[in-house]
């Protein structure tokens, strides 16, 4: 009798522990993705324990969020296949600016407890959409559409860029880029920006050429400077005596030759012996 007792006992404690395990909740996190648990009757949300991949157990009363990780891209463009239309902002004059913008980013691993507490897994709709139109229509918003498609369009965009980076990572979100991909305006301010663009390229080449014959014109006034000082040094260093040694230095090279010739040395006033070459 006691014998039967002890083994319904142990039947009955293997019965409770099979059903314990059988109750439990059994979740696969995928590589890219991070989990977080809401125990509703204990501690609620564990913000800052993240379960990484890999099959984790649970209670079947608490519940685990699932969180992919990895970078996303979002197109803001005119394509009707995307489902984020383009931009329409207003420039600083109030006139509309369509701009195609395409941005990614990704959670802060460790940080979707919060994500999930301020915004929950639609946090893409509720908080990097929104952030992302904000910061493209404040920026636009402080210039005119010219500097905005031509003269600026490198600062709009970092401009942009930290503006947007800055308000999505107070939010733990990560940005990693932001891309300006259009910019489209009236068509008529569009054919005069152009235009405009297209004088100012031709009068900095008209410039480059002016500028160009300056500087052959300096080179060419400094070269005949050079040329009248060479001269005039010459021309003042010839002297009677020093053309006189120069005379004397030729007669004696003339003495040495084996040619035939007559020198002929008359009471000149330099005394400058006069040469006559008879070898031929």
């Amino acid at each position: 009798m006691k014998k039967s007792t002890g083994i319904l006992i142990i039947l009955g404690i293997i019965a409770v522990v099979v059903l314990a395990i059988s109750a439990m909740t059994f979740v696969t996190i995928k590589p890219g993705e991070r989990g977080i648990v809401f125990r509703p009757w204990t501690t609620g949300l564990d913000k800052d324990h993240v379960y990484g991949e890999g099959l984790h157990i649970i209670a079947p009363w608490n519940q685990m969020y699932i969180y992919d990780v990895r970078e996303q891209t979002i197109d803001f463009v005119r394509d009707n296949s995307s489902a984020y239309p383009s931009m329409d902002v207003l420039d600083k004059n109030g006139l509309t600016i369509e701009v195609d913008v395409t941005v990614r980013f990704y959670p802060m691993y460790d940080k979707i407890g919060y994500i999930h507490e301020q915004f929950g897994q639609d946090y893409v709709k509720k908080l990097v959409i929104p952030e992302v139109r904000a910061a493209v229509r404040k920026v636009m918003g402080q210039y005119t559409a010219e500097e905005i498609y031509s003269l600026k369009r490198q600062e709009v965009e970092q401009k942009i860029i930290d503006e947007t980076k800055a308000s999505l990572e107070k939010n733990y979100i990560r940005m990693t880029a932001l891309l300006i991909r259009s910019i489209v305006i009236p068509e008529d301010l569009k054919k005069a920006i152009e235009t405009k663009l297209t004088k100012q390229q031709e009068a900095l080449a008209y410039k480059y050429i002016v500028e160009k014959e300056e500087q052959e014109r300096q080179r060419k006034i400094i070269q005949a400077q050079g040329i009248a000082e060479y001269n005039r040094i010459i021309t003042e260093s010839m002297t009677d005596k020093v053309l006189a040694y120069e005379s004397i230095q030729a007669t004696l090279k003339l003495a040495d030759s084996k040619n035939a010739k007559i020198v002929v040395i008359g009471n000149t006033k330099n005394g400058v012996p006069l040469i006559y070459d008879t070898g031929k």
